[in-house]
């Protein structure tokens, strides 16, 4: 008995080490569930977008079973970094400071932060942008880390939600709001009567998965994941399923599209 116990956890040991996995227990991803097409839930109100199917697949590629922890995006990292989710998967941007708490992966998308402006403001640039102007931005996006640090003499309007922001936009509240390129592409398709996009970036930013410090060997699966994806096309149909009309625009206007 004894010897086939021997036989068996070796036999674990070694499947775990072919497949990389990093156990049976469920993945617990957070994410907020409040940014199409990434991160949103569908008419049901499970989760759905971009985000979630790369979870998924990341799930499979470890053999655990997903569990998505919707999350208001400012706790993500405080969630993190106390053990109540085992990794951030939500359109996040890597930085600096950022990386000081926690960990990323590689980047798996390429994006820029970009300006939606009220068809009424003159403001053509992030160097239009002076004391007598006012801006939205998101809590704890970089957006607003932007703002704070190299437009402290402008008005800055700090909002918990994006379409808060958006909609002083639209009503004329606010001059601008500093968002991620896709995001203002979007916005500005629905509010083409009152706002205007300046989708150049005028800082590129990178997306990549965030983890716990010190959680070595999960970050060196999901770099082996992302390398694998990417290979095997799973952006390519992520961007064709949830994009396709972006990817489209982006490639008419010569903007480099995100994946």
């Amino acid at each position: 008995m004894i010897k086939k116990l021997i036989c068996f956890s070796l036999f674990a040991f070694f499947t775990s080490s072919l497949f990389g996995s990093s156990g049976g227990g469920p993945l617990r991803v957070g994410m907020e569930l409040s940014y199409p097409p990434f991160e949103m839930t569908d008419e049901s109100g499970n989760p759905d977008g971009v985000s979630v199917e790369i979870a998924r697949a990341l799930g499979d590629y470890l053999d655990r079973p997903v569990e998505i922890i919707n999350t208001p995006f400012q706790g993500l990292i405080p969630a993190l970094r106390t053990g109540k989710i085992d990794l951030i998967l939500s359109s996040m941007t890597r930085t600096e400071e950022r990386a000081r708490a926690i960990d990323f992966s590689d980047p798996y998308l390429t994006t820029g932060l970009t300006l939606l402006v009220n068809s009424e403001s003159d403001i053509d640039s992030i160097e239009g942008i002076d004391s007598d102007s006012t801006l939205a931005v998101k809590q704890g996006t970089t957006g607003h880390l932007y703002a704070v640090r190299n437009l402290p003499d402008s008005n800055i309007l700090v909002l918990e939600k994006e379409s808060a922001a958006v909609l002083e936009v639209v009503q004329g509240k606010a001059d601008v709001f500093i968002y991620d390129q896709m995001s203002v592409f979007k916005h500005w398709q629905r509010n083409q009567d009152t706002t205007r996009a300046i989708l150049d970036p005028f800082r590129k930013e990178y997306w990549a998965i965030g983890l716990r410090k010190g959680d070595d060997k999960l970050r060196s699966e999901v770099n082996q994941f992302l390398i694998a994806f990417k290979e095997k096309g799973g952006f390519d149909e992520l961007g064709t399923e949830y994009l396709s009309e972006q990817k489209k625009a982006f490639k008419e206007m010569g903007y480099p599209f995100i994946f």
